[in-house]
């Protein structure tokens, strides 16, 4: 397998795990440990494959979901905004 091909699977194995633990707000070093990789390697190949940062991808993620869960229900925005794991109305 190529390294190309290897550095893909990593960053597709990566989405998925900030996708799966979003409402956690993993930190940067817990998500490349889980690919194996350093933190500083991570967010290097990250940020060049998906074209942002590891922490801005988990933002719009976060931000995504509360917006899908803000139109499913009657709570607050704070409420929203504490339940997808982020961790204020900002």
């Amino acid at each position: 397998m190529t390294q190309e091909k290897i550095d893909y699977y990593r960053i597709a194995e990566a989405i998925e795990y900030i996708n799966h633990h979003s409402k956690e707000q993993p930190a940067l070093e817990k998500i490349a440990s889980e690919i194996n990789l350093s933190p500083f390697h991570f967010q290097r190949l990250f940020s060049e494959w998906a074209g942002v940062s590891p922490k801005k991808f988990l933002q719009y993620i976060s931000i995504e979901h509360a917006k899908k869960i803000l139109k499913e229900t009657n709570n607050t925005v704070f409420d929203k905004a504490l339940e997808t794991g982020l961790s204020g109305t900002a």
